[in-house]
């Protein structure tokens, strides 16, 4: 048997499909050598959970995996995943890895049929028999509902020569640090990967010795830096490059591989959209796609692109901004930006933003000055409330000044409670945190004014999330509504022209 040792950082590669859901096997080599070449990756993982292995055909499956061997070409190791349901599927996956090549085998706990402790050895020590390959187990209960008990682990590190590692696919640091105290101390040479993303700095940190990732797929290069970091020792320079990319990491472990697959997508490395059941808008919201892009553009993987589109109907633009006496006709006249974020999934307190941003001289500024005077003292003859000023907490107005319109009318004090505070400063922070990150320049913010819709469920009861759910709504509708523009020069100076509107 050939010696492997793993270790690194290697991508749990995703399948790219065509447009017919059949396998792209030119997009899967492009992708191959877009994370060896280009974000210099020391493994790659064919066929695993990120792959969608369990939607895979057989023969789609093996292919995977064949062309994996191919251009890796030796460059980099592969482990491919050929773990079943079933142990006598799962030794002739395996067998099949060897045969075209593989490094390794990486073999996921038997799901579905939810095996007892000793069922897992058998699984595994029955396929070690068989098949004379290194083999790496790999338990990710998220997934299958089974965890590989830490004396399971044990034996069979001790007890079988070519089960030489384990990948943990586990947000549980006390189970890692079990395995750590307990397996290394009998079986110095195995190996133990993380492949939980939001987990890694600490994990290479307590000693594993290496990772297989999903956000690796789009964000490898980073990783590398960050082992590279931890192994010299510098941790203080790994956790802050791994607080660069931290978000990113906690999309990519709700979303799996429908995640590293929009990521992708929008970094020009085309892959398309995960096979059914997974699926966009639900597998990865739309709130998390939005969140995912501006992650990409903030570390330099992706640039702003422009979009030119009409807004919407005339009735879905009176339906939206019609409060405030905005009409399609006025926002193509007088170039006003549109805007429109979510956040917060379907819980109570989900926030929705609809913004319209102008200067103080135009229209929007006319609507600002009537809807501060505005007053709706019937809620059995109007929708919403009055509006008001984005305040901070000292009762502090922002500039660019915000103007906050509720859709709901504030019928008690405990919904008065969740706008007079919490969405009131939610907002006002976000416009703050895009003036400082430069996205609304510093010498445009007393000559703009923004409107801003809001909505707050009656049932909403916590205020913390309240006000972050507005905070990133607004920053996100913000940037959607101005997606693009290194500047806002084009507002005063520039003749009229439709707006620019992002959808995400």
């Amino acid at each position: 048997m050939a010696k492997f040792l793993p270790g690194g950082v290697s991508p749990a590669l995703v399948t790219p499909f065509t447009k017919k859901d059949e396998l792209d096997e030119e997009a899967y080599r492009k992708l191959i050598r877009f994370v060896i070449d280009d974000l210099g990756v020391t493994g790659i993982v064919p066929a695993g959970s990120t792959g969608e292995f369990s939607s895979l055909f057989w023969d789609e499956q093996k292919r995977i995996i064949e062309i994996a061997v191919e251009e890796a070409n030796g460059k980099v190791d592969v482990m491919a995943g050929t773990g079943t349901s079933g142990t006598k599927r799962t030794i002739a996956m395996t067998k099949h890895a060897k045969d075209v090549g593989a490094d390794a085998a990486l073999v996921i706990t038997p799901y579905y049929m939810k095996p007892t402790q000793r069922g897992l050895y058998k699984h595994y020590s029955t396929l070690a028999d068989k098949v004379d390959m290194p083999i790496m187990v790999y338990q990710l209960p998220a997934l299958t509902d089974v965890v590989l008990p830490r004396m399971v682990v044990e034996d069979l590190a001790v007890e079988h020569e070519n089960i030489v590692g384990m990948k943990c696919s586990w947000g549980s640091m006390p189970y890692l640090m079990e395995i750590l105290e307990r397996v290394k101390p009998v079986a110095p040479d195995f190996k133990i990967l993380c492949g939980w993303d939001e987990i890694v700095f600490p994990a290479l940190a307590a000693g594993v010795d290496g990772c297989i990732l999903a956000s690796a797929n789009f964000i490898g290069d980073h990783w590398v830096k960050i082992k590279k970091l931890v192994d010299t020792g510098k941790f203080v320079e790994a956790r802050k490059a791994e607080m660069e990319i931290h978000k990113l990491t906690r999309i990519a472990v709700k979303t799996g591989g429908a995640g590293a697959k929009e990521a992708l997508n929008m970094m020009g490395i085309k892959v398309r959209k995960p096979r059914l059941p997974l699926e966009i808008g639900g597998s990865i919201s739309h709130e998390l796609r939005s969140e995912l892009r501006l992650e990409l553009e903030r570390i330099g993987k992706i640039k702003k692109e422009v979009r030119i589109a009409l807004p919407e109907t005339k009735e879905k633009i009176e339906e939206r901004f019609g409060a405030v006496e905005i009409t399609l006709e006025t926002i193509l006249q007088n170039k006003l930006l549109v805007g429109e974020g979510f956040f917060g999934g379907d819980r109570p307190e989900m926030a929705h933003i609809d913004l319209l941003i102008g200067p103080r001289d135009g229209p929007v500024g006319v609507a600002f000055a009537k809807g501060i005077a505005l007053v709706k003292d019937d809620p059995s003859t109007v929708e919403g409330h009055e509006p008001l000023l984005a305040l901070l907490e000292t009762n502090e107005s922002v500039k660019p000044e915000t103007l906050l319109v509720p859709k709901v009318f504030i019928r008690n004090l405990r919904q008065a409670a969740m706008v007079f505070g919490p969405v009131q400063s939610g907002v006002a922070k976000a416009v703050i945190e895009c003036v400082k990150d430069g996205f609304i320049p510093e010498k445009y913010v007393k000559d703009l004014v923004i409107i801003a819709s809001v909505f707050v469920h009656p049932t909403a009861v916590s205020r913390n999330r309240v006000y972050v759910n507005n905070k990133k709504a607004t920053v996100m509708a913000i940037r959607n509504a101005i997606e693009g523009k290194p500047d806002l020069d084009y507002l005063f100076d520039a003749p009229g022209r439709h707006p620019l509107k992002n959808e995400p």
